[in-house]
């Protein structure tokens, strides 16, 4: 057995009295000044014995909680109340146009609870971080995931841009009238809609590297100035099983890809299952990307459970949510699992607006955005005043996680 393997069972300490005192102090600090403050001390030692090279395992993952404290949050710069009514709206108009997609005679069915899982983290990136081609950057490049496609289309159809009867055509490319939508994006299928491929699951993680590299050379060759670009690629944990997903996140951290994150949502489902079921798939996550040279920001718990970490002052919340299995938390996901990103801010009064549908059927409507003046005609766009307009500024470092919901799981190489 190799006695400098930090791993190794029999490893035989040299001086445990010494040992002792050094567990005695760190003890203290704890009691005296708090788990934050041993943290800290901790992570720094951890940073020097690596300089020295003292072959002392780096911790591969964190607790499971948000990575970013409650009390760093800034503030919330959009209306809560607004977004997360439109974002119901939109949530719904995807799960009717699968839905209605499902109808006698058509019967193609579709994907729900991609996007239904994913909507905030989707909207907080539209209405605050992404930067469109009329940007005078050259715009963000956006890696859709393909099985959340119904809710781009869904908020297109908000924004004026789809019809009813053209969601009606999801995945009727060829057998609906006038043309259909494609079941997932693809320039080719929708050359004014959609930026890249994103299905079969795996290209778009890996396309999204080869993207921002390309980026980085066409910048670094003086070819063109891609330096204000950056790639978002919208991902799920059980995508993240493809070969693709993760053979090449190396050449992100070796290539320095500072312009990519990787926004993993982990709803716990794919097509044949739950997502590990015995395991901890935002841990394992965050060990995987971690061990590739990425960094990792994981957003776990809404707001709500930030009174009661607080007043967690002995551990046991902590240690009951870091070694509570997947599979137990799953049945009270919204409360345990804690999947649900939260846009915590403050919350400021919203326009009112009522709600219209178009058109009836027993197999589902879509929901529109009316004024509160009734019309006699449902109304398919956001009136102004109810519009969030894109940001032209530098995009701050988005708040989602390796759950990805990766809870956003967001994950970003450092080297």
């Amino acid at each position: 057995m190799n006695t400098q393997d930090p791993y190794a069972p029999d490893h035989d300490d040299l001086d445990p009295e010494e040992t002792a005192e050094w567990r005695d102090s760190l003890d203290a600090v704890v009691e005296e000044r708090g788990a934050g403050r041993g943290r800290d001390i901790m992570t720094s030692l951890l940073d020097r014995s690596r300089q020295l090279h003292l072959n002392v395992p780096q911790v591969p993952t964190t607790d499971y909680v948000n990575t970013i404290a409650s009390d760093d949050e800034p503030e919330f710069e959009g209306n809560e109340i607004l977004e997360r009514n439109y974002r119901s709206w939109i949530r719904w108009n995807a799960a009717m146009t699968v839905h209605r997609a499902q109808r006698p005679g058509i019967g193609v069915g579709g994907h729900i609870s991609t996007y239904a899982s994913a909507a905030s983290l989707y909207e907080v990136g539209f209405n605050h971080f992404f930067r469109g081609q009329d940007h005078p950057g050259g715009g963000d490049q956006i890696f859709v995931q393909g099985h959340a496609s119904p809710g781009m289309y869904a908020r297109a159809f908000l924004e004026g841009r789809l019809s009813a009867d053209q969601l009606d055509g999801f995945r009727q490319e060829k057998s609906h009238l006038g043309g259909g939508l494609p079941s997932y994006p693809h320039p080719r299928l929708a050359p004014d809609f959609w930026q890249f491929p994103t299905v079969s699951m795996g290209l778009g993680p890996i396309n999204a590297i080869y993207q921002a590299q390309l980026n980085k050379y066409l910048t670094n060759r003086g070819i063109k100035d891609a330096s204000d670009q950056h790639v978002w690629a919208f991902l799920g944990d059980g995508e993240m099983d493809e070969v693709e997903s993760r053979g090449q996140l190396q050449v992100a951290a070796n290539e320095g890809l500072d312009n990519l994150t990787f926004v993993i949502n982990c709803n716990l489902q794919r097509l044949d299952g739950p997502v590990r079921g015995n395991g901890k798939i935002i841990q394992e996550l965050e060990s995987y990307f971690r061990g590739a040279g990425w960094n990792v920001i994981k957003v776990v718990w809404g707001r709500e459970w930030d009174d009661l970490l607080a007043r967690d002052t002995d551990g046991a919340l902590l240690n009951l949510m870091n070694t509570t299995p997947t599979v137990t938390s799953r049945p009270t996901r919204p409360k345990v699992a804690g999947l649900f990103v939260s846009t915590s801010s403050v919350v400021t009064s919203a326009r009112s607006v009522s709600l219209r549908t178009t058109p009836t059927s027993r197999y589902g409507v879509y929901a529109a955005v009316a004024t509160t003046t009734a019309r006699s005609t449902p109304l398919t766009r956001l009136p102004p005043s109810t519009r969030v307009a894109r940001r032209s500024s530098s995009p701050r470092p988005l708040r989602v996680t390796a759950s990805a919901r990766t809870s956003r799981a967001a994950t970003r190489p450092t080297r």
